[in-house]
């Protein structure tokens, strides 16, 4: 990952400022847990861990966020990474277990043993969201990104915890 990366996270960042905000900003427990490996079920798939998301108020249908998690990796050491992006929200109705759906991408500094030996990293990921008031559940795809690894889902549940006005 090299500068225009950042340099596409910065711009999407700059032009999320410049949409008016509106709405409430909001806290989330993140607890990860689980990872679908596609080609190799040998790695740990129960990648448990802790995070926080902040999300700022919503621009539009956009809602710019942070995050930091540390949990157990496919091969059970603590990987732990932060960063931002934006999530692009569709409204599903105010009834049922999912009332929105997001399609989002997170922008982030990484750290694994395996990877670079604990030397931070740069990556971007586009990822889907969906739930309610009060829980979400993530998803992420990511690819090989290295000839000994696998692509794999990566999946979280988030938890409001508080809103801000």
């Amino acid at each position: 990952m090299g500068g225009r990366h950042l340099t596409g996270i910065l711009v999407a960042m700059l032009l999320l400022g410049a949409v008016p905000a509106w709405g409430s900003e909001q806290l989330h427990l993140i607890v990860s847990g689980r990872t679908y490996h596609f080609e190799d079920r040998n790695f740990n798939e129960s990648n448990w861990g802790l995070g926080l998301e902040y999300q700022f108020a919503r621009r539009e249908q956009w809602i710019p966020f942070m995050t930091a998690t540390a949990f157990l990796d496919s091969n059970k050491q603590w990987s732990k990474y932060v960063g931002g992006g934006g999530r692009y929200r569709f409204e599903l109705g105010e009834e049922g277990v999912f009332t929105w759906f997001d399609v989002g991408v997170i922008g982030f500094f990484m750290t694994r043993k395996d990877y670079r030996d604990n030397e931070p990293f740069v990556g971007v990921l586009p990822f889907v969201s969906a739930g309610n008031d009060f829980m979400s559940v993530n998803a992420t795809y990511i690819p090989r990104v290295t000839p000994k690894s696998v692509p794999l889902v990566y999946v979280q549940v988030m938890f409001r915890l508080a809103e801000f006005d």
